[in-house]
């Protein structure tokens, strides 16, 4: 990464500086020394051979780097969960058996009073959520074990370090927020074609979810609800529209934009046959983030759900979740370049027009073998 603070110096002083990628530059035999090759390179671009690799603009830079750090604290918070899991376990506490999650409310209330000193299971049941499907009992039942101090020792730490981490994330959510609202709006109500950005609609909360004010404010940059889109959400919503930008004239199309992602098929032809196909290994955070969003979906009702359970039926889990991050990436590109917002088919939708597709291709190919193809009467008894 020591090409960054040099990347950033230039580009302020107002030069256009290219961002090669190294396997485009095959170096030439005889060539071993750094002067010989920084004047391959500068003949290279002056002839027009080097592409730049894309980057977005300074403040998208910017947001990227406050989420990818973001997502590093939520990493380094996660093993810590497990530290207290063990601790636990090591005491015979089976907490985790009747809470779905320790992290929840009734966990952290239950570990902060065993980390201040509690020991009676019934009055460390009495702070049970209302909402907790476990019962009192039961959760009292699972407090009864052996309070070794050794490994109390250690539940205190894991539990401190936990809360450490989660206030780093409140403070990064924080400066997230500040860094949006000196964003200014990327489109224009004036617009051919523009509609008013729609207000965001309520989603489920989890611990890692970042507050409900950034779908706002990602709704007034890009003015459409991007976390609307199946599978997306706000968390992956702005981690993709850190990755990719607002300006969608950077790929000319579609499928320029999903080979970009890593999620297009890449071909091996020979004679006009293809021999294979498969996806390109790459590290691009945004189909990443894609992946993510299919896999979400898998057991839903939209309609990207309905997609991807046909595609499993044809070529299993791997395939449908490239299939499927591949079409929400075609979705998000259309409404990030024609502005215009998404509207939910819903499963039942999705198959209503696939059977019209399905239709439609018999009737053009039995057109194609000389038949004609028609619908079937209703019957007296169905009517």
């Amino acid at each position: 990464m020591y090409w960054i603070p040099i990347f950033e110096i230039l580009e302020a002083r107002g030069l256009a500086v290219y961002l090669v990628n190294a396997r485009h530059i095959k170096n030439v035999p005889g060539r071993k020394s750094d002067v010989q090759d920084c004047q391959w390179i500068q003949r290279l671009h002056a002839l027009g051979l080097l592409t730049s690799s894309f980057r977005p603009d300074s403040e998208m830079c910017a947001l990227r780097a406050y989420l990818r750090q973001r997502a590093q604290l939520i990493q380094h918070r996660s093993p810590h969960v497990l530290h207290i899991q063990k601790a636990l376990q090591q005491m015979n506490i089976q907490l985790v058996q009747v809470l779905r999650d320790i992290t929840g409310e009734t966990g952290m209330a239950i570990l902060r009073a065993i980390v201040a000193g509690q020991r009676d299971s019934l009055k460390l049941a009495q702070l049970r959520n209302p909402h907790c499907k476990s019962s009192q009992e039961m959760i009292a039942q699972a407090l009864t074990g052996n309070w070794k101090e050794e490994h109390l020792f250690a539940l205190k730490q894991a539990l401190e370090l936990y809360d450490f981490y989660t206030q780093q994330l409140a403070a990064c959510d924080v400066q997230i927020q500040q860094h949006f609202s000196t964003m200014k709006p990327r489109w224009s109500t004036t617009q051919e074609g523009a509609v008013p950005a729609p207000t965001a609609r309520p989603q489920k909360k989890n611990k890692n979810s970042p507050p409900a004010e950034n779908r706002d404010a990602l709704i007034r940059l890009t003015g459409v609800d991007l976390a609307a889109v199946g599978g997306l959400g706000t968390s992956l919503a702005q981690t993709i529209l850190s990755e990719i930008g607002t300006d969608m004239s950077r790929w000319p199309s579609a499928k320029h934009f999903a080979s970009w992602l890593g999620l297009a098929p890449h071909n091996d032809i020979s004679g006009g046959r293809v021999l294979r196909s498969r996806t390109l290994p790459t590290n691009n955070r945004a189909g990443q983030a894609f992946r993510q969003a299919a896999a979400g979906v898998a057991r839903g009702s939209s309609a990207f759900g309905a997609y991807y359970r046909r595609k499993r039926a044809q070529g299993g889990p791997q395939f449908a979740q490239v299939a499927t991050a591949h079409k929400i990436a075609r979705t998000v590109y259309y409404l990030l370049k024609h502005r215009v917002q998404y509207v939910e088919l819903g499963a039942e939708g999705f198959e209503h027009k696939q059977r019209e597709h399905d239709i439609a291709a018999l009737r053009k190919k039995a057109a194609k073998l000389g038949f004609s193809l028609t619908s079937p009467q209703p019957s007296a008894s169905q009517t």
